[in-house]
């Protein structure tokens, strides 16, 4: 959907602007390669795409499975190329010459190009390979071009748990985020502060730790709140105790804050682990890289002006992303829906979570399914 109207007018931490971002790729390729070839004065694909390519330019290379690139024997400029792994556009070369970047030519050369079967099976990963090369073609491109958060951003993450034996994973994966600096508000709902195991996990976690202490009969939303208003980051980010987080999640939130200038961010809900089944299965029905008014709760990041001013979390027992992400887009705010391949969420019994689908319906959704934890490659699972 369009952007709505801005909640307020924020500045953005970034030290250039694009044309072409990564909004609009598409996970299933229409067609084959094609090929990325100097001219003699500038960069072709099929037509010239290029210093700096348009969001048109780059739209009608969305359909190609990716752009192999043709090299030249003399050193030219390529702009044209790290703007295009800015965009996400797949690219490709099996060896580059010795003047391009390192970091490029090892990235172009990671990815070996597979035509997509007509009907895939439900355990291909032939689109999901594709589609983790091109994000990590963005972490790359993105900064080259000085579209980053300024500094290295503050992060107060907001965690409330029931769940005292959940907490040293996920203070773990919390300790493991790359490229900010964070801060953990807990609200330990019906859990004493004393618990063997928070004081463990806090330990061990080596994170700043603000702990907040909840009766069992507070509402959820309550206790996000109570943990919130603790907070120092420049920025507030949600995160569930039970689920995964690859160690670039804060960072690629922020990356994408970065080049829309949205006000809440956050990933499409894609994979889940479904415990009692031990079976993963991935939905590609929430599209990601576009404008929404919905993301995955446990991904939601906005500014801490933002959240202040939308009256932060509802006290609610249950429903409180959705109902947080209403009030904020019935407000004005921007919310834009990244990529899902850093985050998996676990489905246990329903009554183990605050919002209730049964494990079939997951079943029923899923466009692929795994036998076992099978992330993304992105979630460095290890």
């Amino acid at each position: 959907m369009p952007s709505p109207p801005p909640l307020s007018s924020p500045v953005l931490s970034v030290t250039s602007a694009l044309s072409a971002t990564p909004a609009g790729f598409l996970r299933a390729a229409e067609e084959g390669m094609a090929e990325l070839a100097w001219s003699g004065s500038e960069w072709l694909a099929g037509e010239p795409v290029g210093g700096r390519p348009e969001a048109g330019r780059v739209a009608a290379l969305r359909p190609l499975l990716g752009l192999e690139v043709v090299w030249p024997e003399r050193e030219v400029p390529v702009d044209a190329l790290l703007a295009l792994a800015a965009a996400g556009v797949p690219l490709r070369a099996a060896v580059s010459p010795a003047w391009t970047d390192p970091g490029l030519a090892r990235l172009l050369a990671a990815w070996t190009p597979e035509e997509p079967a007509e009907n895939p099976p439900p355990h291909s990963v032939t689109a999901l390979r594709r589609e983790e090369h091109s994000v990590r073609l963005r972490r790359h491109g993105l900064p080259q071009l000085g579209v980053r958060p300024l500094g290295t951003p503050a992060v107060s993450v907001v965690m409330s748990t029931m769940r005292p034996h959940l907490l040293g994973g996920a203070l773990a994966q919390i300790a493991a985020q790359r490229r900010v600096e964070v801060e953990v508000l807990l609200g330990l709902h019906g859990v004493p502060a004393d618990h063997p195991e928070v004081r463990h996990a806090i330990a061990a976690s080596g994170l700043p730790v603000t702990v907040v202490e909840a009766p069992a009969a507070t509402p959820f939303g309550e206790v996000l709140n109570l943990a919130a208003t603790r907070a120092s980051g420049e920025y507030v980010a949600k995160w569930d105790d039970d689920d995964w987080y690859g160690p670039e999640h804060l960072a690629d939130l922020l990356l994408a804050r970065a080049y829309t200038g949205a006000d809440i961010v956050g990933t499409a809900a894609e994979f889940f682990y479904l415990e009692p089944l031990n079976v993963t299965v991935r939905r590609t029905d929430y599209t990601g890289e576009i404008w929404s008014d919905h993301v995955a709760g446990g991904t939601i990041l906005t500014g801490r002006d933002v959240f202040t001013g939308t009256g932060g979390f509802p006290a609610l027992p249950r429903g409180v992303d959705a109902a947080f992400l209403k009030a904020a887009h019935a407000e004005g705010a921007r919310i834009y829906r990244t990529h899902g391949l850093g985050y998996v969420l676990r489905r246990s019994v329903s009554a183990e979570h605050t919002w209730r689908l049964p494990l079939a319906h997951f079943l029923r959704v899923a466009t692929n399914q795994w036998c076992g934890f099978r992330p993304s490659l992105l979630l460095e699972a290890s």
